[in-house]
C-alpha cells in the first residue's frame, strides 16, 4: 500500500502534461522515429509506471577483499513512473523534457561477521530525475540521421546530487515492412559512468511465420508475437538498472551511491486499450551479478562495498500512456 501511495502521488503530478500530446503535428519521418523508440523504450512515452516484485534471494557482501557472511533479501519492491512531454516541435528538431521517480522498499536480514546474529532491516530508498532533451533531424549519405542530447539532474528525496549528460547519434541503414536496422554512438558524460562510449544498434525483423526479432543493443534482445487483436508476447532479455544515493552509513558526511546491473529475462505480455494505453505484465528470472556502493566523488570502478546477488525471480506490472501506439500499429 506504501508504495501505490507513493506512486500515485507522483501520478498527479506529471499527469497534467498528457493533455499536450495531441495539440501538434509532425512530419512523417519523425513520427515515425517517435513512435519507433517509444515503442522500444518506455521512458520516452508520454507517461509510463511499473511495479516491481522481486521473491528472496541470498547474497554475499564484499568489503574490500574481505567476504563477510552470505545474508539475505526477503522482501524487494519497486515503483517506477516517468512522463515525457515534447513542448517545441519543427521539421528538424525538437525540444522536450522527461520526470521520472523511482522508489524502492526493501526487508533484509543481515548476518553479522562477528556473532553470526541475524538482524531484520527495513529501508526506503528514493531516486528522482529530471531532463531536457534535445533532438536534431537531418540526412547524412542519403540515410536518415538523428542526433540527442540529454542534460539530467539526479538526487534523492534529501538533495541534487549530480548533473550529467548524454549524446547519441544514429543512422537509420534500413527501414522497410519487413526489416529495420540502424547503428549508432552513445556518448556518457558522467564521471562515474562505467563506460564513457557505447555503441548501439538497433534491428527488427518481420518473419513469413508472424514472428519478430527485436534487438536493441545493449538494452534488449526479445522475439515477439502479435497475439488477438491487440496483443503482443515476448520472449528475451532486457536489462535494468537499481540505483540509488546513500547518506550518513559510515558516521561522515560523505554521500554514496548504490548502482546494480539487473538482466531480466523471461516473458512479457503486453495489451492495448483505447488505442493508446499499453498493459504490461512480465516475469522470469532477473540476475543482478553484483551492487556496488561508491562514493559520489568516485568511480564504480573504486567500490568501498560490493554484493554479489544469487538469481530470483521477479514479476512486473506496467501501464503506459503512449500517443503513438496507434500510429505505430500501422
Amino acid at each position: 500500500m506504501k508504495i501505490l501511495k507513493k506512486t500515485l502521488f507522483f501520478c498527479c503530478v506529471l499527469l497534467p502534461s498528457l493533455a499536450c500530446f495531441s495539440q501538434t503535428q509532425s512530419d512523417s519521418i519523425k513520427k515515425k522515429v517517435i513512435a519507433y523508440a517509444a515503442d522500444k523504450f518506455p521512458i520516452t512515452r508520454a507517461l509510463n509506471v511499473e511495479f516491481t516484485h522481486v521473491a528472496p534471494y541470498n547474497f554475499t557482501p564484499e568489503m574490500g577483499n574481505t567476504k563477510l557472511p552470505q545474508s539475505r533479501v526477503d522482501g524487494l519492491n519497486q515503483a517506477k513512473i516517468s512522463a515525457n512531454y515534447n513542448f517545441i516541435k519543427t521539421r528538424k528538431w525538437m525540444l522536450g523534457a522527461t520526470l521520472g521517480y523511482k522508489y524502492l522498499s526493501s526487508e533484509s536480514l543481515l548476518t553479522s561477521p562477528t556473532t553470526a546474529e541475524k538482524t531484520a532491516v527495513e529501508q526506503d530508498f528514493h531516486y528522482q530525475f529530471s531532463a531536457l532533451n534535445f533532438v536534431y533531424f537531418t540526412k547524412l549519405f542519403k540515410k536518415t540521421t538523428f542526433f540527442s542530447s540529454t542534460v539530467m539532474v539526479d538526487g534523492s528525496e534529501q538533495h541534487f546530487e549530480r548533473v550529467k549528460a548524454i549524446f547519441t547519434g544514429t543512422m537509420v541503414l534500413t527501414s522497410n515492412e519487413r526489416t529495420k536496422l540502424s547503428v549508432g554512438i552513445l556518448i556518457n558524460i558522467d564521471p562515474s559512468a562505467q563506460s564513457p562510449f557505447i555503441p548501439t544498434v538497433s534491428y527488427e525483423h518481420h518473419f513469413n511465420n508472424g514472428l519478430i526479432l527485436d534487438i536493441n543493443l545493449p538494452k534488449s534482445m526479445m522475439l515477439r508475437k502479435n497475439v488477438f487483436e491487440n496483443g503482443r508476447i515476448s520472449l528475451g532479455t532486457e536489462l535494468d538498472q537499481t540505483n540509488f544515493y546513500l547518506y550518513n552509513i559510515d558516521g561522515t558526511s560523505k554521500k554514496y551511491e548504490f548502482r546494480q546491473l539487473d538482466i531480466n529475462s523471461g516473458l512479457l505480455y503486453e495489451h492495448m486499450i483505447a488505442n493508446y494505453f499499453l498493459l504490461s505484465a512480465k516475469t522470469g528470472i532477473r540476475l543482478s551479478p553484483n551492487g556496488r556502493i561508491f562514493e559520489k566523488s568516485g568511480s564504480y570502478a573504486d567500490p568501498v562495498f560490493e554484493v554479489k546477488n544469487d538469481p530470483s525471480f521477479y514479476m512486473n506490472f506496467g501501464v503506459s500512456f503512449n500517443p503513438f501506439a496507434k500510429y505505430k500499429k500501422r
